[in-house]
């Protein structure tokens, strides 16, 4: 598939499951070449069966990349850790739950070990806001950080230091767990909080809620939009949404 960036010369695709703003993405029609985009490995696939990218930049992909996509074309992904710290899954809620709320954006080479390749650039990034918000932010930082990238051609510098290893989240890990003072309950369910993500949740008696748009006040109170859904139901189609 060809996005309207499209124009002429070189060919870069962008990859992401999914694309937080549409409007920063055509910042990039002002940079030159071909550019396409895809949100699953078929459609990836299909793509370099078309072409012969000079990038491959990986926004927000849920997939191992083929070994020898890796190997062949110069593949760019962008992590939210100050590797060799943090590398691995579900780096923006590894790292707010360690109470950690200002961060790396990096952007490296893909290489076959998980985050492990050399790095072209990195940019701070503050945690603030929903996971959404952070999301939006971080691709925002990215799209500016392929234009950089683009422009100079930077050879990317070998990781320096001991890694630190981050653990993808399960499901099961959304539920709210006991004794967690405002300021942590309030980070719990905002770094959950974005689509495709398992919510913040408790259960009570037969009711699951689950809880998004969370606000602290400087009491230490948290409010937020709660949602029911009785437990069982196929689909949580009998969900009540209280007032």
């Amino acid at each position: 598939m060809t996005s309207k960036l499209e124009s002429c010369g070189p060919t870069y695709i962008i990859a992401s499951v999914q694309i937080w703003d549409e409007k920063a993405l055509e910042q990039l029609a002002e940079v030159p070449g071909i550019w396409r985009t895809c949100h699953t490995p078929n459609e990836l696939s299909l793509i370099l069966s078309e072409c012969d990218p000079t990038y491959i930049f990986f926004l927000h992909w849920r997939w191992i990349v083929p070994e020898n996509i890796v190997e062949s074309i110069e593949c760019v992904c962008f992590h939210m850790t100050d590797l060799p710290f943090g590398r691995g899954g579900s780096p923006l809620q590894n790292l707010i739950s360690r109470g950690i709320y200002q961060t790396q954006l990096t952007s490296l080479r893909m290489v076959k070990d998980l985050d492990a390749g050399p790095i072209y650039f990195k940019h701070p990034l503050a945690l603030k806001g929903t996971a959404a918000e952070i999301y939006r932010s971080a691709e925002a930082l990215s799209l500016l950080l392929i234009a950089k990238i683009i422009a100079l051609k930077p050879i990317p510098i070998p990781q320096i230091g001991t890694p630190v290893i981050f653990k993808r989240r399960t499901p099961d890990q959304s539920e709210l767990p006991a004794g967690l003072s405002g300021e942590k309950l309030y980070d719990f369910i905002r770094m959950l909080d974005a689509p495709g993500y398992p919510k913040a949740f408790c259960f009570n008696n037969s009711l699951k809620l689950e809880f998004s748009d969370a606000n602290l006040t400087e009491s230490g109170l948290v409010t937020a939009h709660v949602e029911c859904s009785l437990i069982g139901c196929a689909d949580n189609e009998q969900r009540i949404k209280p007032t």
